[in-house]
């Protein structure tokens, strides 16, 4: 499970989430507050449906006070991705940073889309935030900038279990990895549990077999090719 408690990462230049930033504790533990009562109302109706006059009611604060912190439901919406996306992120590099062997890589990768999937079906609200930035346009952005910093940190660790690879196709591989996993994941959580296993699997099987792997056996050709062999 995602920590709800986890610090927000930064938000993307110009697109402030916050109106203001909190300093003092009260500061921050209201936003902890407003944060927390528009999450329970996602979790019950969605965001669609979730109005900014139904959170200041539910914090029991006026609607002034909550356009202080959050200028929209955007904002709020925003938060509570860039929370989520920051403590998936913890984790990935947590799980990468112990991965000597590319063996090793192939497994953390397969374990960590595992524990997504598991989140993403055990948070509706997460699914929730994770669908309405797709409407979004400031908030795809979000979401492209993540596929990116997490696919620095795949290629930061393929690329030290296998530096005879290039690295230009590392990074590239990497980043579409990521980001296609994101698509994958969203997909699976919109169809039957069955199908969407299905859909996991299959999508843990092409990206070991076909990237991963098929850049060792490359790695290995341009060796041989190096050393005169045919």
């Amino acid at each position: 499970m995602i920590d709800k408690q986890t610090p927000a990462v930064g938000p993307t230049e110009g697109q402030p989430s916050l109106r203001r930033t909190p300093s003092q504790k009260r500061s921050r533990e209201r936003v902890e507050h407003i944060l927390s009562c528009a999450t329970g109302l996602i979790e019950e109706k969605g965001s669609d449906a979730m109005r900014m006059s139904e959170v200041a009611e539910t914090a029991g604060i006026s609607i002034g006070s909550l356009y202080q912190y959050f200028p929209d439901k955007a904002a709020i919406v925003r938060t509570l991705a860039e929370r989520y996306n920051a403590a998936s992120r913890d984790c990935i590099a947590s799980e990468f940073a112990k991965v000597t062997t590319l063996a090793e890589l192939r497994s953390a990768f397969s374990a960590l889309f595992d524990t997504y999937y598991d989140m993403f079906l055990a948070e509706p609200v997460m699914r929730d935030v994770w669908s309405a930035m797709q409407a979004d346009r400031t908030l795809r952005k979000i979401e492209l900038a993540e596929s990116r910093a997490n696919g620095r940190l795949l290629a930061e660790t393929w690329a030290r279990v296998q530096p005879e690879t290039p690295r230009q196709r590392i990074d590239d591989a990497a980043f579409l990895i990521m980001h296609l996993g994101e698509c994958t994941m969203r997909l699976a959580v919109s169809v039957d549990r069955p199908e969407g296993d299905r859909i996991v699997a299959a999508f843990k099987h092409m990206i070991l077999r076909e990237f991963v792997a098929d850049a060792t056996s490359e790695a290995a050709s341009s060796i041989d090719i190096a050393r005169g062999r045919p």
